[in-house]
Protein backbone atom coordinates (compact mmCIF):
# COMPACT_ATOMS: atom_id res chain seq x y z
CA UNK A 1 0.00 0.00 0.00
CA UNK A 2 0.76 3.45 -0.88
CA UNK A 3 3.06 5.77 1.63
CA UNK A 4 0.51 7.94 3.30
CA UNK A 5 0.56 11.65 5.31
CA UNK A 6 -2.49 12.31 6.74
CA UNK A 7 -3.74 15.66 7.63
CA UNK A 8 -6.31 16.84 10.00
CA UNK A 9 -7.38 17.71 13.21
CA UNK A 10 -11.26 17.71 14.46
CA UNK A 11 -13.33 14.72 14.86
CA UNK A 12 -14.64 14.59 11.40
CA UNK A 13 -11.02 13.98 10.50
CA UNK A 14 -10.94 10.84 12.78
CA UNK A 15 -12.86 8.15 11.07
CA UNK A 16 -11.26 8.60 7.79
CA UNK A 17 -7.52 7.95 9.65
CA UNK A 18 -9.26 4.98 10.94
CA UNK A 19 -10.20 3.74 7.71
CA UNK A 20 -6.65 4.63 6.37
CA UNK A 21 -4.95 2.25 8.91
CA UNK A 22 -7.80 -0.30 8.63
CA UNK A 23 -7.34 -0.19 5.13
CA UNK A 24 -3.85 -1.39 5.46
CA UNK A 25 -2.15 1.81 4.32
CA UNK A 26 0.87 2.75 6.02
CA UNK A 27 0.69 6.15 7.66
CA UNK A 28 3.98 7.51 8.03
CA UNK A 29 3.39 10.16 9.21
CA UNK A 30 -0.33 12.66 11.02
CA UNK A 31 -0.47 16.05 10.90
CA UNK A 32 -2.79 18.40 13.35
CA UNK A 33 -3.13 21.62 13.91
CA UNK A 34 -1.42 22.50 17.69
CA UNK A 35 -3.03 21.36 21.20
CA UNK A 36 -4.91 24.99 22.15
CA UNK A 37 -6.70 25.66 25.38
CA UNK A 38 -10.28 24.16 25.76
CA UNK A 39 -13.43 24.26 28.04
CA UNK A 40 -14.04 26.84 30.73
CA UNK A 41 -10.73 25.84 32.27
CA UNK A 42 -9.08 26.86 29.47
CA UNK A 43 -6.78 23.82 30.06
CA UNK A 44 -4.16 22.79 27.05
CA UNK A 45 -5.90 19.84 25.01
CA UNK A 46 -4.88 17.56 22.49
CA UNK A 47 -7.00 17.43 19.23
CA UNK A 48 -9.09 14.56 17.79
CA UNK A 49 -6.84 14.01 15.63
CA UNK A 50 -3.55 13.89 17.37
CA UNK A 51 -5.12 11.93 20.34
CA UNK A 52 -6.27 8.98 18.26
CA UNK A 53 -3.30 9.01 15.84
CA UNK A 54 -1.31 8.48 19.58
CA UNK A 55 -3.45 5.75 20.35
CA UNK A 56 -3.00 3.82 16.99
CA UNK A 57 0.81 4.43 17.66
CA UNK A 58 1.42 7.07 14.76
CA UNK A 59 4.18 9.27 14.54
CA UNK A 60 2.34 12.69 14.77
CA UNK A 61 3.56 15.90 14.08
CA UNK A 62 2.06 19.69 15.07
CA UNK A 63 3.94 22.51 13.45
CA UNK A 64 2.57 25.98 13.72
CA UNK A 65 3.06 26.77 10.21
CA UNK A 66 3.85 25.08 7.21
CA UNK A 67 5.29 27.36 5.45
CA UNK A 68 8.53 27.28 7.13
CA UNK A 69 12.01 25.36 4.89
CA UNK A 70 12.69 23.40 8.00
CA UNK A 71 8.98 22.25 8.05
CA UNK A 72 8.81 21.07 4.33
CA UNK A 73 11.93 19.51 4.97
CA UNK A 74 10.53 17.60 7.82
CA UNK A 75 7.57 16.64 5.81
CA UNK A 76 9.61 15.64 2.81
CA UNK A 77 11.76 13.01 4.84
CA UNK A 78 8.74 11.24 5.34
CA UNK A 79 8.55 10.63 1.42
CA UNK A 80 4.95 10.05 1.15
CA UNK A 81 2.98 9.08 -2.15
CA UNK A 82 0.30 10.44 -0.86
CA UNK A 83 -1.32 13.13 1.33
CA UNK A 84 -4.72 12.30 2.58
CA UNK A 85 -6.44 15.87 4.02
CA UNK A 86 -9.90 16.23 6.10
CA UNK A 87 -10.09 19.27 8.00
CA UNK A 88 -6.46 19.96 8.77
CA UNK A 89 -7.49 23.84 9.03
CA UNK A 90 -5.07 25.48 6.67
CA UNK A 91 -4.85 26.14 3.26
CA UNK A 92 -1.64 23.83 2.23
CA UNK A 93 1.26 25.98 0.58
CA UNK A 94 1.99 24.96 -3.03
CA UNK A 95 5.69 22.91 -1.39
CA UNK A 96 3.38 20.70 0.47
CA UNK A 97 1.51 19.73 -2.33
CA UNK A 98 4.17 19.36 -4.39
CA UNK A 99 5.71 17.30 -1.73
CA UNK A 100 3.99 13.74 -2.38
CA UNK A 101 4.17 12.83 -6.23
CA UNK A 102 -0.03 11.29 -6.04
CA UNK A 103 -0.74 15.26 -5.02
CA UNK A 104 -3.55 15.55 -2.24
CA UNK A 105 -6.45 14.08 -1.57
CA UNK A 106 -9.15 16.34 0.34
CA UNK A 107 -12.25 15.02 1.99
CA UNK A 108 -15.01 18.21 1.66
CA UNK A 109 -18.04 17.68 3.11
CA UNK A 110 -20.25 19.40 0.00
CA UNK A 111 -20.97 18.49 -3.23
CA UNK A 112 -18.72 20.68 -4.81
CA UNK A 113 -18.33 23.21 -6.33
CA UNK A 114 -21.33 24.39 -3.78
CA UNK A 115 -20.36 25.48 -0.22
CA UNK A 116 -16.80 25.44 -0.37
CA UNK A 117 -14.89 26.77 2.66
CA UNK A 118 -15.35 26.60 6.02
CA UNK A 119 -18.92 26.08 6.80
CA UNK A 120 -20.47 23.81 4.44
CA UNK A 121 -22.72 21.84 6.30
CA UNK A 122 -24.31 25.08 8.66
CA UNK A 123 -24.70 26.41 4.47
CA UNK A 124 -26.27 23.53 3.74
CA UNK A 125 -28.92 23.36 6.85
CA UNK A 126 -29.55 27.15 6.37
CA UNK A 127 -30.33 27.06 3.12
CA UNK A 128 -32.82 24.39 3.40
CA UNK A 129 -31.41 21.92 1.26
CA UNK A 130 -32.48 18.68 1.62
CA UNK A 131 -29.77 16.84 0.33
CA UNK A 132 -26.38 17.06 0.60
CA UNK A 133 -22.83 15.09 0.19
CA UNK A 134 -19.27 14.22 0.68
CA UNK A 135 -16.68 15.02 -2.18
CA UNK A 136 -13.63 13.63 -2.23
CA UNK A 137 -11.02 16.29 -4.71
CA UNK A 138 -7.65 16.77 -5.36
CA UNK A 139 -6.27 19.81 -3.47
CA UNK A 140 -4.65 22.96 -5.19
CA UNK A 141 -3.47 26.18 -4.84
CA UNK A 142 -6.85 27.67 -4.18
CA UNK A 143 -9.82 26.93 -1.37
CA UNK A 144 -11.98 23.75 -2.26
CA UNK A 145 -11.47 24.93 -6.26
CA UNK A 146 -9.38 20.85 -7.45
CA UNK A 147 -10.80 18.64 -9.65
CA UNK A 148 -13.42 16.48 -8.29
CA UNK A 149 -12.52 12.41 -7.91
CA UNK A 150 -15.46 11.18 -6.41
CA UNK A 151 -18.99 12.03 -4.92
CA UNK A 152 -21.81 10.75 -2.66
CA UNK A 153 -24.68 12.13 -1.96
CA UNK A 154 -27.11 12.26 1.71
CA UNK A 155 -30.04 13.40 2.69
CA UNK A 156 -30.43 15.93 5.10
CA UNK A 157 -33.59 14.82 7.51
CA UNK A 158 -35.52 17.58 9.30
CA UNK A 159 -34.23 16.38 12.62
CA UNK A 160 -30.59 17.11 11.32
CA UNK A 161 -28.08 19.48 12.73
CA UNK A 162 -24.25 20.60 12.07
CA UNK A 163 -23.20 18.07 14.62
CA UNK A 164 -25.59 15.11 13.28
CA UNK A 165 -25.05 15.52 9.64
CA UNK A 166 -21.03 15.86 10.19
CA UNK A 167 -21.00 12.58 12.24
CA UNK A 168 -22.67 11.05 9.45
CA UNK A 169 -20.53 12.76 6.61
CA UNK A 170 -17.23 11.50 8.63
CA UNK A 171 -17.79 8.08 8.61
CA UNK A 172 -19.62 7.94 4.54
CA UNK A 173 -16.41 10.64 3.44
CA UNK A 174 -13.99 7.59 4.99
CA UNK A 175 -15.50 5.01 3.18
CA UNK A 176 -15.57 7.08 -0.08
CA UNK A 177 -11.68 7.71 0.30
CA UNK A 178 -10.64 4.24 0.30
CA UNK A 179 -12.82 3.20 -2.63
CA UNK A 180 -11.23 6.43 -4.36
CA UNK A 181 -7.39 5.91 -2.90
CA UNK A 182 -7.07 2.66 -4.31
CA UNK A 183 -8.34 3.77 -7.51
CA UNK A 184 -6.80 6.83 -7.96
CA UNK A 185 -3.50 5.44 -6.90
CA UNK A 186 -3.98 2.94 -9.78
CA UNK A 187 -4.85 5.26 -12.70
CA UNK A 188 -8.10 4.25 -12.63
CA UNK A 189 -9.44 7.66 -12.10
CA UNK A 190 -9.65 10.79 -14.35
CA UNK A 191 -10.35 14.04 -12.24
CA UNK A 192 -12.77 16.10 -13.02
CA UNK A 193 -12.76 20.15 -13.05
CA UNK A 194 -15.12 21.82 -10.94
CA UNK A 195 -17.27 24.01 -12.68
CA UNK A 196 -16.40 28.01 -11.76
CA UNK A 197 -20.34 29.12 -12.62
CA UNK A 198 -21.78 26.67 -10.09
CA UNK A 199 -19.41 27.42 -7.08
CA UNK A 200 -20.51 29.14 -3.76
CA UNK A 201 -18.18 30.04 -1.05
CA UNK A 202 -19.23 30.06 2.80
CA UNK A 203 -17.96 32.25 5.59
CA UNK A 204 -16.71 30.96 9.04
CA UNK A 205 -19.40 30.90 11.74
CA UNK A 206 -18.75 33.66 14.38
CA UNK A 207 -20.52 33.46 17.63
CA UNK A 208 -22.51 36.27 17.27
CA UNK A 209 -23.94 34.04 14.08
CA UNK A 210 -26.02 32.33 16.58
CA UNK A 211 -27.84 35.54 18.37
CA UNK A 212 -31.94 35.12 17.32
CA UNK A 213 -33.72 37.87 15.30
CA UNK A 214 -37.29 37.59 16.34
CA UNK A 215 -38.51 40.06 13.37
CA UNK A 216 -37.38 36.89 11.15
CA UNK A 217 -39.58 33.97 9.43
CA UNK A 218 -40.28 30.88 12.06
CA UNK A 219 -38.45 28.08 9.50
CA UNK A 220 -35.18 30.45 9.21
CA UNK A 221 -35.04 30.28 13.09
CA UNK A 222 -35.62 26.47 12.75
CA UNK A 223 -33.19 26.30 10.23
CA UNK A 224 -30.71 28.47 12.34
CA UNK A 225 -31.21 26.40 15.34
CA UNK A 226 -30.13 23.01 13.86
CA UNK A 227 -27.49 24.72 11.63
CA UNK A 228 -25.87 26.45 14.40
CA UNK A 229 -26.03 23.58 16.63
CA UNK A 230 -23.52 22.65 18.57
CA UNK A 231 -21.90 25.78 17.82
CA UNK A 232 -22.14 28.20 18.35
CA UNK A 233 -25.90 27.49 19.43
CA UNK A 234 -28.32 29.97 18.95
CA UNK A 235 -29.67 31.71 21.72
CA UNK A 236 -31.42 35.21 23.09
CA UNK A 237 -31.73 37.25 26.02
CA UNK A 238 -34.29 36.81 29.04
CA UNK A 239 -33.48 39.31 32.06
CA UNK A 240 -30.02 39.43 31.31
CA UNK A 241 -29.09 36.27 30.73
CA UNK A 242 -28.50 34.17 27.80
CA UNK A 243 -30.97 31.33 26.66
CA UNK A 244 -30.15 28.61 24.27
CA UNK A 245 -32.89 27.27 22.01
CA UNK A 246 -31.65 23.44 21.77
CA UNK A 247 -34.43 22.00 19.61
CA UNK A 248 -37.50 23.72 18.04
CA UNK A 249 -39.93 23.74 14.99
CA UNK A 250 -41.74 26.52 13.32
CA UNK A 251 -45.69 26.90 13.62
CA UNK A 252 -47.55 28.71 10.85
CA UNK A 253 -50.59 30.19 12.35
CA UNK A 254 -49.58 31.88 15.34
CA UNK A 255 -49.61 35.26 15.41
CA UNK A 256 -48.02 38.14 18.11
CA UNK A 257 -45.34 40.23 18.43
CA UNK A 258 -41.71 38.92 17.28
CA UNK A 259 -40.38 37.39 20.80
CA UNK A 260 -43.65 37.57 22.52
CA UNK A 261 -43.43 34.28 24.82
CA UNK A 262 -47.05 32.48 24.34
CA UNK A 263 -47.88 29.05 25.54
CA UNK A 264 -50.19 26.79 23.18
CA UNK A 265 -53.16 24.33 24.17
CA UNK A 266 -52.25 21.82 20.92
CA UNK A 267 -53.89 18.89 22.57
CA UNK A 268 -56.81 20.03 25.28
CA UNK A 269 -55.28 17.78 27.83
CA UNK A 270 -54.59 20.83 30.54
CA UNK A 271 -50.81 21.48 31.96
CA UNK A 272 -49.65 18.35 30.13
CA UNK A 273 -50.60 19.95 26.84
CA UNK A 274 -49.02 23.17 26.79
CA UNK A 275 -46.43 23.92 24.21
CA UNK A 276 -44.05 27.18 24.84
CA UNK A 277 -43.70 28.95 21.74
CA UNK A 278 -41.81 32.32 20.19
CA UNK A 279 -43.67 34.12 18.06
CA UNK A 280 -41.47 35.23 15.14
CA UNK A 281 -41.75 37.61 12.05
CA UNK A 282 -44.25 35.05 10.68
CA UNK A 283 -45.34 31.90 12.84
CA UNK A 284 -43.78 31.07 15.75
CA UNK A 285 -40.94 28.58 17.07
CA UNK A 286 -42.17 26.13 19.05
CA UNK A 287 -39.41 25.35 21.54
CA UNK A 288 -39.06 21.90 23.02
CA UNK A 289 -35.47 22.28 24.68
CA UNK A 290 -33.54 25.35 26.07
CA UNK A 291 -30.84 26.16 28.56
CA UNK A 292 -30.64 28.92 30.60
CA UNK A 293 -27.53 30.42 31.03
CA UNK A 294 -25.45 28.67 34.60
CA UNK A 295 -27.96 25.86 33.89
CA UNK A 296 -28.58 22.60 32.68
CA UNK A 297 -30.12 22.13 29.33
CA UNK A 298 -33.97 21.01 29.83
CA UNK A 299 -37.43 20.35 28.17
CA UNK A 300 -39.44 23.06 28.17
CA UNK A 301 -41.91 21.70 30.27
CA UNK A 302 -39.00 21.79 33.05
CA UNK A 303 -38.19 25.15 32.58
CA UNK A 304 -41.57 26.47 32.61
CA UNK A 305 -42.14 24.46 35.78
CA UNK A 306 -39.43 26.65 37.40
CA UNK A 307 -40.13 29.66 35.71
CA UNK A 308 -44.21 30.21 35.40
CA UNK A 309 -43.52 33.99 34.55
CA UNK A 310 -41.60 33.13 31.58
CA UNK A 311 -44.97 33.30 29.17
CA UNK A 312 -45.93 36.68 28.44
CA UNK A 313 -42.51 38.53 28.71
CA UNK A 314 -41.32 39.48 24.65
CA UNK A 315 -37.51 38.54 24.16
CA UNK A 316 -35.21 41.35 22.15
CA UNK A 317 -34.57 41.19 18.67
Amino acid sequence: MARVIFMGTPDFAVPALEQLVRGGSEVVAVYAQPDRPSGRGRQIEETPVKRRALQLGLRVCTPKTLRAPEAIDELRSFSPEVLVVAAYGKILPQAVLDAAPKGALNIHPSLLPKYRGPSPLAAAILAGDRETGVTIMLLDAGMDTGPVLAQRRTPIHDDDTTGSLGERLAREGAELLTETLSLWLAGSISPRAQDEREATVTKLVEKEDGRIEWSRLARELWLQTRAYSPWPGSFTTWRGANVKILQARPLDGVYGAPGAIVLLNATGDGERGRQLAICAGSGALVVERLQLEGKRAMTAQEFLAGRPDFPGERLPS
